[in-house]
């Protein structure tokens, strides 16, 4: 049995919404340095109905959670440099406050920020890799990647290991600028990890951002974007993989406040396991005057086993018919059984065709991250996961 929904991508007449929109609008949700401007979240709000939040409840403490994921950069080239900023300028140089309770808490005991800045004009050739590695401490985070005028870079952020950890992240680009930024959570099977994103794209900039999800018990990445001025164009491509025991949750927004620009999601995920879990909602807004903005969300999740769940909640809501295209689609399935069998029928085995069919799932998306080593690695990772699910295929 599968889910889909599909809304093409047409020029639209009029003000339009798609999805449930409990709230007047996704943009109306307060943002606030302050963590007391949000209460301790029950699971009843529309932000985090989906999420386990008894796993989380020390990530919403004001007490607790100091320190530090430990760090590791490769070579860094000339005009790029890593710096320690103070807790206000930090604050100041965030492209926008936090959006929840967690990512307050985490700048409030961070005490600070990690700054990686790219001076405008650079050229960066070979990939930037930051490792975060967990030691199983309650620590929060708050990092600032800033890119200047007509700078282009990749930016490549692995977190390892184990914790209990939130972060704050701001990605700022200035007019003209291209950064792609790689996300990976490869975690150990224990970690808890729950994190906001924030992007501001200034005037024909470009943002590729790739969220990579394997590991972790809890994972709960919350990412939006906003354009600050025209002809800017944001890609978001998303994978992740549950095995049972872990619940991986992604929401995104993509603000298009200004006219002319380009914005597209694409995120696939596979389960497997009786308790695997996965989460995407998608908003997008087209304000009134964000005339000529051309936008498209998708979602795919394919389910190996019985029991795991996923829901996928594309949410549309225009404000202006003014526009060049938008649309959404979202479809969830359990494996293809005729795929299974015109490959059985031709000598394959059910394991080898099970690992052809996922990585063919992938494959398009993994091929969008423009970084051949990690692109490789992946596939490596996947073959992993899938050998788990033989096991528990195996033992049932």
């Amino acid at each position: 049995m599968s889910i889909t929904t599909d809304h093409s991508r047409a020029t639209l007449a009029g003000d339009h919404s798609h999805g449930v929109l409990p709230d007047s609008s996704r943009a109306d949700r307060p943002t606030s340095f302050d963590p007391n401007t949000f209460a301790v979240p029950t699971g009843r709000e529309e932000n985090w109905r989906f999420s386990p939040v008894r796993d989380l409840k020390s990530l919403f403490a004001l007490e607790g959670g100091q320190g530090h994921l430990e760090w590791a950069t490769s070579e860094l080239p000339e005009g790029v440099t890593l710096t320690e900023v103070s807790q206000p300028d930090a604050e100041a140089r965030s492209v926008r406050a936090p959006g929840d309770r967690a990512s307050a808490v985490a700048v409030a005991l961070s005490a600070g920020a990690i700054a990686l800045t790219v001076a405008p004009g650079i050229q960066v050739e070979e990939p930037i890799t930051v490792t975060l590695t967990g030691t199983g401490a309650d620590v929060r985070g708050h990092l600032l990647f800033e890119v200047g005028e007509g700078a282009d870079v990749t930016i490549v952020v692995e977190r390892r290991g184990t914790a209990v950890y939130s972060e704050f992240v701001s990605i700022d680009l200035a007019d003209a600028a291209k950064a792609n930024i790689v996300l990976l959570q490869q975690w150990d099977e224990d970690a808890i990890h729950v994190g906001e994103v924030v992007a501001r794209l200034g005037r024909d900039s470009h943002l590729r951002g790739t969220v990579v999800t394997l590991g972790g018990k809890v994972v709960r990445l919350n990412t939006s974007a906003a354009f600050a001025g025209e002809g800017g164009t944001v890609d978001l491509f998303g994978l992740y993989f549950a095995d049972s025991g872990q619940h991986q949750e992604h929401q995104l927004f993509v603000d298009h406040a200004v006219p002319k620009c380009t914005s597209r999601v694409t995120y696939k995920g596979a389960l497997a396991g009786a308790t695997a879990r996965t989460v995407w909602i998608g908003d997008v807004l087209i304000r009134a005057e964000a005339e000529g903005t051309d936008t498209y969300e998708l979602n795919r999740n394919l389910v190996l086993t019985d029991g795991a769940r996923a829901d996928s909640v594309p949410n549309l809501e225009i404000e202006t018919g003014q526009i060049e295209g938008a649309g959404h689609a979202s479809a969830t399935g359990r494996f293809d059984d005729e795929q299974m069998f015109y490959l059985r029928s031709r000598g394959i085995s059910e394991e080898q065709a099970r690992k052809l069919v996922v990585r063919g799932f992938f494959a398009d998306l993994i091929q969008e991250i423009g970084v051949p080593a990690v692109e490789a690695g992946l596939m490596r990772e996947i073959d992993l996961e899938l050998e788990h699910v033989e096991e528990e295929l195996a033992d049932v």
